[in-house]
């Protein structure tokens, strides 16, 4: 799944408008886990991120099965998996 451009949300009124290719703003988010990730810190790998619309639905397991059936090729590619979701 390829898309061309994404929204990032810096907060409900506003938001950005990135075309593929396009650098990131930098954020910080926190993970499923508790951890603080930013993108600085991941600053010279290679990232995916991937956004969904909420956890435990059809649109995220559908996602999140592509992301996870390719994994290892992303992995063997040393690149960063991220999955975002409003929830």
């Amino acid at each position: 799944m390829v898309y061309n451009s994404i929204y990032w949300f810096i907060s409900k009124e506003i938001y950005m408008n990135l075309q593929e290719g396009d650098k990131a703003p930098d954020f910080t988010l926190q993970d499923t886990t508790g951890n603080i990730v930013t993108l600085n810190e991941l600053s010279g790998k290679k990232i995916v991120i991937y956004f969904y619309p909420k956890d435990d639905t059809p649109g995220c397991t559908i996602e999140a099965c592509e992301i996870r059936d390719k994994y290892s090729t992303f992995k063997e590619k040393n690149v960063v998996v991220l999955g975002v979701s409003a929830d």
